[in-house]
């Protein structure tokens, strides 16, 4: 199956117990071990918050450069003037235009890209197709970095392993630190850099446990609880 397939020694799988909570080390082993697919599976992670996600005040919306990267290629779309336009290709953004790119895509409701940045003075033309991009998840916000006045920057970083995270309609957010191929000490060092940012990115107003519970796990492999 490949050299990043191999699996760890059988007695990994077996003492798993799926109500125990692992050391994110001992997590990541197991979910090395437990991945059989025939890909280079994606590493998710899954956080439990304690907030009250219909307050908008207890939102959880941020932004981290992850240091050992996701391992997954990003379509990048800029939305900026013509005099950046240079530069953020240089940068390694995929699409890139002003009122031009935003006229294709409301005309063809098409968005072949995962992120979109935003130079702040092109936002109010973005109005036009805020409702495509935003049904998607693929609008620019200042709260995840986005959108900002030096777009090659944002695009550089985004390419180099920058991701965003947000809670979603049950108060838990979820994320990608990088592939079952990776080494065990990157894909440690990925959530321990992700775990500081979810801390960070708590709400003052929010009160209680914050980090409820958290989960990591191959695509398509099981659940293992991690402590935080």
């Amino acid at each position: 199956m490949g050299e990043f397939y191999s699996l760890l020694p059988q007695k990994t799988m077996e003492n798993f117990d799926k109500e125990k909570t692992y050391s994110i080390a001992e997590a990541i082993e197991i979910c090395k071990a437990n991945h059989k697919a025939k890909f280079d599976a994606s590493v998710e992670v899954h956080f439990r918050l304690g907030i009250d996600n219909k307050k908008g005040d207890q939102q959880v919306r941020s932004a981290v450069s992850l240091p050992n990267g996701t391992g997954k290629t990003v379509r990048i779309a800029a939305f900026v003037s013509s005099a950046k336009e240079k530069e953020v290709k240089e940068a390694g953004a995929d699409l890139v235009g002003g009122d031009e790119l935003i006229e294709e895509i409301k005309k063809s409701e098409k968005t072949n890209f995962d992120i979109a940045i935003a130079e702040i003075d092109m936002m109010k033309n973005l109005a036009k197709i805020a409702k495509i991009l935003g049904t998607r998840g693929l609008m620019p916000s200042p709260k995840n970095e986005t959108v900002t006045n030096n777009p090659a920057k944002a695009v550089k970083e985004l390419k180099k392993g920058k991701i965003s995270f947000k809670n979603d309609d049950t108060g838990n957010v979820h994320a990608i630190i990088g592939k079952v191929s990776f080494d065990k000490k990157d894909l440690e060092e990925n959530f321990n850099t992700l775990l500081d940012a979810i801390k960070k990115a708590k709400p003052s107003s929010s009160k209680g446990v914050y980090i409820r519970n958290i989960s990591l796990n191959s695509t398509m492999g099981k659940g293992i609880k991690v402590s935080a």
